[in-house]
Parts: structure tokens; sequence; C-alpha cells
């Protein structure tokens, strides 16, 4: 879309006059008569840029500046004046006003000021926003675990961190792929430099090329300014480039030659940019099998799969699972500015046997919701039950994988009949309480899914 420029002028045949030469040059343009309108302008259009007389009866262009400063600070404001005004331009630009422009110009005076002054405004928004995105992913990254598939991971990105080359992680959604990335960047020689992100499924093509290598003005439709892409944002630093599976063949080829030669082009540009930028790529797809079945480049692939990660899902590090809870509650009792709340035995029971299909996202949003919904600083077994996988969905809705009851009833069955249907040993070797076995034991015979008999 292409950038809006507000003009105030009290003069409708000025007003007209600047409109139409700026609209004939791309931008979108909206007009005000006097100041007043023009700053309920400013709030329901969210211009660009503005352009004002700087002589206005009522609210004249300096008092609407000093008006316009106050409501965003980094609105650019050139000021219109007449021939031989310069005390009152010099005193505008005293005043915060982006430039001035004498009357009369020539409509390329005008639009290259207007120009200049909408490409300030984007570097100074895309700068903000660089800054927001670059903090979060500065925060401290927490690998939370003491299984052996975590200290093997945490040893892994120990020796990783310290190289320079790409990094592949692997993992079902929500393992945590963005946090050990996170971790391997904290750790490297690049930590005090810049780490970004690009979500790869979130974008379509043409728009995900833009993102990673920028664009000049006038590449395509609505590009109104030069754009610089997260790679060349990212130089000195990490990029991290996320669901890397979901990007198409074409964008597959211009990645590998970054990746090789470490330069590319801006769209529509045929200069070529050297960088310097560690990627980290995640994906929840087996890579391998994609290039197999012709859906992602092989040279690509072996690019990305220098220094691969392999996650664990959350089911198969179950014995992380209080310590991940009590991590989330603590969390949330942060944010909420209170004590943080616990589970109890038969809660913890369920969590630690429960098959985690979301993995630790699911747990965590389970923890959020726990928190704030529990009245008391105890959480209940009976309260998160519900909200966990029940024998009475059909495997269909879960893509082919066995419900939770049903991959807990076959397991507990299979223990039962190991130790000769002793519910204490039972109950010991699956790491529960013997009530919770029961419970569960007495439900499936309510449900005639077992034999009375056990």
């Amino acid at each position: 879309m292409s950038s809006k420029i507000l003009v105030v002028d009290d003069k409708q045949m000025m007003r007209d006059s600047v409109a139409t030469t700026l609209q004939r040059s791309g931008y979108q343009v909206v007009a005000a008569a006097d100041g007043n309108a023009a700053l309920r302008m400013v709030t329901r259009h969210r211009p660009a840029a503005v352009i004002t007389d700087l002589k206005m009866p009522e609210m004249d262009g300096l008092e609407l500046l000093a008006r316009l400063k106050k409501t965003d600070e980094q609105l650019p404001v050139v000021v219109m004046t007449a021939y031989g005004s310069i005390d009152s331009a010099v005193r505008a630009m005293k005043e915060g006003a982006f430039d001035f422009i004498q009357k009369p110009f020539e409509g390329d005076q005008l639009v290259i000021t207007m120009r200049r002054a909408v490409e300030r405004f984007e570097l100074v928004r895309e700068n903000a926003a660089l800054k927001t995105h670059t903090r979060s992913f500065q925060e401290t990254p927490v690998l939370i675990g003491r299984s052996q598939g975590m200290r093997s991971l945490a040893q892994q990105i120990q020796q990783i961190a310290l190289s320079q080359g790409t990094v592949l992680i692997n993992g079902e959604s929500g393992t945590g792929k963005e946090v050990v990335s996170k971790t391997v960047h904290a750790h490297s020689p690049r930590r005090d430099r810049v780490m970004l992100c690009v979500n790869c499924a979130a974008l379509s093509s043409s728009l995900l090329e833009s993102e990673l290598f920028g664009h000049e003005r006038g590449a395509f439709t609505g590009a109104d300014t030069l754009r610089k892409g997260r790679f060349e944002l990212a130089d000195g630093g990490t990029l991290l480039l996320d669901e890397i599976s979901e990007i198409s063949p074409q964008l597959q080829a211009k990645l590998l030659r970054v990746l090789q030669e470490r330069q590319f082009e801006r769209v529509g540009s045929s200069v070529s940019m050297r960088v310097d930028v560690r990627v980290i790529a995640t994906t929840n797809r087996d890579l391998a099998k994609a290039v197999a079945d012709g859906d992602f480049r092989q040279d690509l692939y072996y690019r990305l799969n220098v220094l691969p990660i392999e996650l664990p899902s959350l089911r198969q590090r179950l014995e992380d699972v209080p310590l991940l809870a009590d991590h989330f509650l603590a969390l949330v009792a942060k944010r909420e500015g209170r004590e943080p709340k616990r589970f109890d035995n038969e809660a913890l029971d369920l969590l630690t046997q429960y098959t985690w299909p979301g993995n630790v996202r699911e747990l965590q949003n389970i923890c959020e919701r726990a928190s704030v919904l529990t009245k008391g600083q105890v959480i209940a077994g009976r309260m998160i039950e519900p909200w966990l996988v029940t024998a009475t969905e059909p495997e269909e809705a879960l893509g082919g994988v066995k419900p939770l009851e049903v991959v807990q009833r076959q397991q507990i069955l299979h223990a039962l009949d190991q130790f000769n249907g002793n519910r204490q040993q039972t109950a010991r070797s699956l790491g529960i309480g013997v009530r919770t076995l029961g419970l569960k034991l007495k439900k499936w015979k309510e449900q005639n899914l077992v034999a009375q008999s056990v």
C-alpha cells in the first residue's frame, strides 16, 4: 500500500494542486482546510508525512506544527512559505519542521521533498519496530529440565554456539525451537549483535522475498520507499528462519546463494550486497523426506543441515514436567504480581502421564489457565483433568494418533500384568499414586473399558 500524505491549506486551489501532484507520484492524499481539521485527520488516517501552509487563519502552520509534534514527535512536517519568508521558515525548522518549501514551487521539487519526508518516517518506524523485536530476542533464554535428553541438548548447544556454522533445529510444534535458537545466539561470539527472526510460514512468497532481501523504491506496486531486508539488518549477527520448510522453490534457490556466497540483491536491484550473518533455521517437518518427495531442494538441505539439533518431545522427557510447570506458574505469578500457585499430587500425576501432543506450549497454556481460574493456592487434579485429551475422542480427530487415555490404559494394564495385579507396585513403577491408579481403573470399569476383575 502506498504511503499517505496530509495536505493542509486554507485555499482550496492550493490544496487541490498539491494533492494532484502527489497523487500522480503514487501517494495517497488526504486534505484539510484548517489546523483543527488536520489534527482530527492525523488521528484518523495516520499519515506518513504532513505538508502545511504557514499562513492560515485561526491556527497557523507553526501552531499546527507544535501540536502535531506533541501528538507524534516522529511525524515529519513540511511547511510551505511565501517567497521571501525566510525568517518564518527558519523559525519553523527550529520548532521541529522536517523541511520547508517556498511558493511558488515546481512539482518535482514538491515530490522530492515529500519523498524524503516519507522515507524518513518509514525509516524511523522500521528502526523502532526493529529495536522492539531485537529486545525480545536479547532476553536471557531459559532451558528447563534435568532429563538425560535435556542435559545432552544443553551440552550440544554449548558446542554448537561457539561455531559460526549454520544450524538446523528440528522438533515438533511447541517443543521450544525458538528458545533453543535464542540460547545458541546468547552463547555465541555474536551475542552482543542483533538477532532477528522471520516466520517463513506467515508470509506469501513475494512478501517473504522482500522481507528477507529488501527492495528498492519502485520495485513493485506499493514499494514507495527503499526497504532493507532482514539479511541486511542482521549483518554481523544472527538470523532465525522459522519454519524454513515452508518457503517456495524460487526462494529456496535465492536462499541457497546467500548461504553459499554470503551475498544477495534487493528486489529491483542488480547491485550485490555482502553480509556476515549466521543463519539458524527451524522446522517441524522431516526435511530429508521433503527432499525425497521433491518438495525441498537437496542442495539447500545440505547447506542448512551443517549443525543439526533434534529437540525431544515433552512426552520423551516427562520427568521434566514438574520443573516446567513450576516455571510457568512462577511466570504467571510474576506477571500478575502475586504468589505462585502449585499443583497438588493428583494434578502432578495427571501432568506427568499425559502424552502432550502440544508439547511444552500446551503445558504452558494449561499452567496459565489453571493459575488464573483456581481461586486458592493449590491447583487440584479435578481442575485440569477435563482439559486433557480423553478416551471419548475419536482417533481420527487426532490425525491417527491414539488418544491419551487409550495410551495410558494400555500402559497401566501392561504394568498390572507385569506385577500380577499388585496396585502398589504398579503405581510405584509408573510414578503415580495408588489412589490415582484406583480412580482410573474404577472409571474404566464403569465405562466397560477394562475387565471388572482388574
